[in-house]
């Protein structure tokens, strides 16, 4: 699975892209999250406060509930406002 980093989370990751093969038993964006989390202090600082990440699964845009089974891309960024 590709996993994708934009804007400040790319920053803090220190990534803008990662190839991930995930553990069985996670299957949603907030399982995915949280495995991140474990992985360094650089994903945990970049998701510590999960009302300032959005998540797209294929390219729509996606609540932290919704399932990546079967997902080819994740990706993971700030709210964006227009104007």
């Amino acid at each position: 699975m590709q996993i994708l980093y934009f804007a400040w989370v790319r920053q803090k990751t220190g990534k803008g892209a990662e190839t991930v093969d995930l553990p069985d038993g996670v299957e949603t964006v907030a399982q995915l999250i949280d495995w991140l989390k474990a992985k360094g202090d650089e994903y945990a600082f970049a998701f510590e406060d999960l009302s300032a990440i959005r998540a797209a699964v294929d390219q729509t845009h996606q609540p932290l509930d919704a399932s990546i089974k079967g997902a080819r891309e994740i990706a993971f960024f700030p709210p964006v406002t227009g104007g």
